[in-house]
């Protein structure tokens, strides 16, 4: 059997067709789920790119590898100790590994390895494709090494090929001869409202509307379809028609691909799997143009599977983690689920449409912020341990049926929910501590580690000079900034909130408050 996996970079799944988005985002995509079966709640258990793909090879969560951040100590996984064999957990029982041992080849497509020094990504891959350029790279880069790679492999037998697609991810990259195929299309409603709009420019946090470039308003000729700031429609136009250009710029290549595997005729017994690492906030929690919260937007991801002779047309609803792709492909395919895996096989979704799941999820987020969020029947609960900047409370409760783009928190009308989340949380947690403590070299939670460094990689305080965090001086640059904006409280209740922090490294007081600027 030949399976597929297209792994596309911050792929939402409501800006899909097959999951009832208006513009016609994906044609190629949507014919595809006509043709097998679409999962309708699937998160990833640790956001964003690295937590996610880590979760996803490894089988676990991130409490257990210890791979939450993209920097610091919880961007590197856990020491395993005496216990490490000849070989790591992520090679003896990571999925490339197991699909190896059922005698498939594994090839990759991917800069993702050395884009995060995440060598363990690569484990259990007998071929590997870096296309160069750390994630920056568009399409018509990817496209020339996987119809080399398809020319000479298509009509193998027994292969397993990962292509990893970026253009969705922020900044959005789409060549601008490509044109703009959404420009006559109307923007999603809800995001449009002039009230939203109002609300979300007196917000404060990176990528929100006055700062979509993280902490400043800056743009780059080189990302004409990515703006600076939103302040109307026209620049949020600029936003999302960016961001669908890029899904619409990689469906062409998965028509390109299903045309080289029909020509191949390898096309109907070829598994194709279509799936992302994590969302991409487009407005909800106030943030555009990145994937930086535990939540619906950022942690919610598309899955689509074409099996061979399996359901067609139909679509599963139960909620599924994307780690529990490697213990279903085990099932299906002859192998054995490993020790350590967190996941639980759907298998019989793919033979015999039934509609398993699980009946909650709990997501992570400690690169931008750190959040714990626990998801269940309607019910979306997420604490914040640190807010990034963001001024979010420590409880947010959010109704996903009646509120899916979560502008209305319910915490304060719903307490007795908040505490069935909160203990819900407390059970997967206590959970979690248990197998560390069995299984694990150490006991140690990696978001509290994450905390004591001085917080999320993208939102630590410090005074290293690392790239990728404010550090002090970019802190006191971006609070001078929200007061030049219009955002004095903002500014104010950020430097109330993280007092102790800074003061611990401005021992010259300049980030006291100060009158806002005129």
């Amino acid at each position: 059997m030949r399976i597929l996996y297209i792994d596309i970079d911050s792929q939402r799944p409501d800006h899909l067709g097959c999951y009832g988005y208006h513009r016609a985002t994906s044609p190629a995509i949507d014919q595809l789920a006509r043709e097998g079966i679409v999962f309708d709640q699937v998160y990833t258990p640790d956001a964003p790119c690295l937590p996610s793909r880590t979760a996803f090879y490894s089988g676990r969560f991130g409490i257990q590898t210890g791979v939450v951040g993209h920097g610091g100590t919880a961007a590197q996984p856990k020491i395993q100790g005496p216990g490490r064999n000849f070989r790591d957990s992520f090679d003896d029982q990571g999925l490339g590994r197991q699909l190896q041992k059922l005698g498939y080849h594994t090839a990759m497509i991917s800069p993702f390895g050395q884009r995060h020094a995440a060598w363990h990504f690569y484990a259990g891959f007998n071929e590997i494709h870096n296309t160069g350029d750390g994630g920056m790279e568009s399409a018509e880069v990817v496209k020339p090494v996987v119809d080399k790679w398809l020319a000479d492999n298509a009509g193998k037998d027994d292969w397993f090929l990962h292509i990893n697609y970026w253009d969705p991810h922020t900044p959005y990259r789409a060549p601008e001869d490509y044109g703009d195929p959404f420009k006559d299309d109307p923007l999603p409603a809800w995001l449009s409202d002039d009230e939203v709009i109002a609300r979300h420019r007196k917000m404060t946090g990176p990528h929100t509307m006055g700062e979509i470039g993280m902490y400043n308003d800056n743009e780059s000729p080189e990302y004409p379809r990515h703006p600076g700031k939103i302040t109307d429609k026209d620049s949020l136009r600029r936003m999302v028609d960016g961001y669908d250009t890029g899904v619409k710029y990689v469906d062409d290549q998965v028509a390109s691909i299903i045309a080289q595997l029909k020509a191949a005729g390898v096309y109907d017994d070829t598994v194709i799997i279509i799936s992302a690492d994590h969302g991409e906030n487009l407005g909800e929690l106030g943030i555009y143009g990145e994937h930086g919260t535990a939540d619906a937007a950022t942690c919610r991801i598309p899955l689509i599977i074409k099996w061979p002779d399996g359901p067609q047309g139909v679509r599963n609803s139960k909620l599924h983690y994307n780690l529990d792709l490697a213990p279903t492909l085990m099932d299906l395919l002859g192998g054995e689920k490993q020790p350590l895996w967190d996941g639980e096989s759907y298998a019989s979704a793919l033979t015999d449409n039934v509609n398993v799941g699980r009946d909650e999820v709990t997501i992570s987020q400690c690169c931008h912020v750190c959040q714990r969020s626990i998801r269940w029947d309607k019910w979306l609960y997420m604490r914040t341990y640190h807010d990034g900047f963001h001024l979010f409370p420590q409880e947010m409760l959010y109704d996903l049926e009646a509120d899916p783009h979560e502008q209305n928190n319910l915490a304060e009308q719903h307490p007795e929910l908040c505490r069935e989340g909160q203990w819900r949380l407390s059970r997967w947690h206590d959970a979690q501590m248990q197998a560390m403590a069995f299984e694990g070299n150490d006991v140690v939670d990696p978001l509290w580690t994450v905390v004591r460094e001085g917080g999320p990689f993208h939102a630590r305080i410090c005074d290293d000079d690392l790239p990728g965090q404010p550090k002090l001086k970019g802190l006191k640059a971006y609070l001078e900034h929200l007061e030049a904006t219009g955002r004095q409280d903002g500014a104010d209740e950020i430097r109330r909130r993280y007092a102790k922090q800074i003061a611990r490294l401005d021992k010259a007081g300049a980030l006291e408050s100060r009158p806002a600027k005129v």
